[in-house]
């Protein structure tokens, strides 16, 4: 993200604040966009909520079936390179 020039806001009565519409623009953030408030040592951090939990691969492997013989690296390679040069091709 390029350097933006310094922004001011206001904390109002109810402790809410405008991110100014630059910072949205230039994160992405929509309306309703969920936040992480972390006290930091000069100031407060505002970061995404992750879309999914934390998980540890135990609790999902093997939640996806996959009946025949099992992928090769090398073809697992493949597929990924072929994806990658799709959704290149592709934008």
């Amino acid at each position: 993200m390029p350097a933006l020039e310094r922004l001011m806001t206001t904390v109002s009565t109810k402790g809410q604040i405008i991110l100014p519409k630059a910072i949205r623009q230039a994160l992405g953030w929509q309306a309703g966009k969920k936040l992480i408030v972390e006290h930091a040592q000069e100031g407060v951090v505002l970061k995404p909520l992750p879309m999914f939990a934390p998980t540890k691969p135990g609790e999902v492997f093997g939640c996806l079936k996959f009946s025949g013989a099992p992928k090769t690296v090398a073809e697992m390679n493949a597929g990924i390179l072929a994806e990658a040069k799709r959704r290149y091709e592709s934008s």
